[in-house]
């Protein structure tokens, strides 16, 4: 069964210093089928991160730079969320990611700048005792993005438990806002079955 999540996501990173950390960012982001990626400010070039990012992500997947959050332009419906560890950020385990979505990372030793916390649609954190690894932080987000929204069955109630098998798609009939249209209405009246509502 096809486990890709619904919708699309974004990684990007700010002011990130390490290429090291950059290309393991770049490369996890591949893997977790990231529709683009970008930087913000300051940043290692592609050609620093191949040591670590060995799928050269850049090759496959678009990647962005912007000189500054005020230059950031995303897609249209594309909801900025910047990952940080703030009190008034929201733990990512009770975070509903949007199905459009960039994720943007700060640098090693510092944090997001204001003016991207103030771009940012929603401020999520890990919930742990202290900052992750830029790459390790990356694929928490991506994993528990895909747990949210990928097709996956349920966990079993124990270990020993076989995992039931996920429901099949069914597609419903069609719901209407402001009632059923004439045409659709007249197949109904003549034995389509109904199923229009208002």
């Amino acid at each position: 069964m096809d486990h890709t999540p619904r919708g699309w996501f974004a990684i990007g990173m700010e002011g990130v210093s390490k290429p090291g950390n950059a290309g393991a960012l770049l490369r996890t982001a591949h893997a977790f089928g990231a529709a683009f990626l970008f930087a913000v400010g300051d940043s290692p070039g592609v050609a620093a991160t191949r040591a670590t990012d060995t799928s050269d992500a850049t090759r496959h997947v678009p990647f962005y730079r912007w000189p500054d959050p005020g230059s950031l332009v995303l897609p249209r419906l594309c909801r900025l969320v910047g990952v940080e560890l703030t009190e008034e950020a929201i733990p990512l385990p009770s975070f509903h990611h949007p199905l459009q979505a960039a994720y943007v990372f700060g640098p090693e030793r510092g944090s997001l700048s204001p003016a991207m916390l103030a771009r940012c649609d929603w401020v999520v954190r890990i919930p742990t005792r202290f900052a992750l690894n830029l790459a390790v932080a990356g694929a928490i987000v991506m994993y528990d993005r895909l747990m949210a929204l990928g097709r996956f069955a349920p966990r079993p109630v124990s270990p020993t438990a076989a995992p039931e098998p996920p429901p099949s798609h069914r597609h419903g009939r069609p719901r209407f806002r402001r009632g059923t249209p004439p045409l659709l209405a007249a197949d109904e009246g003549e034995g389509g079955g109904g199923g229009g509502v208002a």
